[in-house]
């Protein structure tokens, strides 16, 4: 027995130190460097906990990178985009470590940089974390239109109904991408509560949206 105690303490031991050594370029100066470290660390799971304060603050970084650094390890969330940033890759690791990231990133989801903002609510939401909700329906009234639309993801995803009101809310933003994210979410939620306002989405000005609208009306069944 206490062999194996000392085997799997030199195991863990080693891959701390293999993890120690993918973070070190976290803090490189090339943004691809920042960018393969945090698809490295992503491989270590919880492992990774102790580079936490790190990779929140690589959250706001935005410098695009071809996601071939990290070869089949990228870690996308945005459809069609040709191009990952080392922020993304930093909210990937974030959701690999699991719950002890939670507190960061609903702190994060309140900081100044807008970025951050949009990475920590998708973490959020990859994250199933429920506890986030109150601080996510907050962040629909975000002053940024792009991290408006990642929360109405998050809140899809989640798939906790306290969100309906505040997505029923955002069928009336002024960006058409937040509008056509927030009938998604509704459609997923499947609470009739959102059909009044799915129905005023089907005569909105953007086609997306009426698409969205008609499809979430569909998902909610009769």
């Amino acid at each position: 027995m206490k062999a194996c105690l000392v085997a799997a303490t030199l195991v863990a031991f080693a891959a701390q130190r293999d993890a120690s050594a993918a973070a070190a370029g976290l803090a490189s100066a090339d943004p691809a460097q920042r960018t393969h470290a945090a698809c490295e660390l992503r491989e270590f799971g919880s492992q990774a906990a102790p580079f936490i304060p790190r990779l929140v603050a690589l959250l706001e970084d935005a410098s695009p990178v071809d996601p071939a650094v990290c070869g089949d390890r990228t870690w996308r969330y945005r459809g069609g985009e040709n191009s990952t940033t080392p922020g993304e890759q930093a909210a990937s690791v974030l959701v690999a470590i699991g719950a002890p990231s939670q507190p960061v990133l609903l702190k994060a989801l309140g900081g100044p940089a807008w970025v951050a903002r949009k990475n920590a609510a998708w973490a959020l939401g990859a994250l199933d974390s429920s506890e986030a909700v109150p601080a996510l329906i907050d962040a629909l009234k975000d002053t940024d239109a792009g991290v408006r639309e990642q929360v109405a993801w998050a809140l899809g995803a989640i798939g906790d109904r306290r969100a309906i009101d505040g997505l029923v809310g955002a069928l009336g933003d002024a960006a058409p991408g937040v509008r056509k994210q927030a009938a998604w979410a509704l459609g997923t939620l499947g609470d009739r509560r959102a059909v009044q306002g799915l129905m005023r989405a089907l005569k909105d000005a953007d086609a997306g949206v009426r698409k969205q609208a008609a499809w979430a009306l569909g998902a909610i069944g009769g």
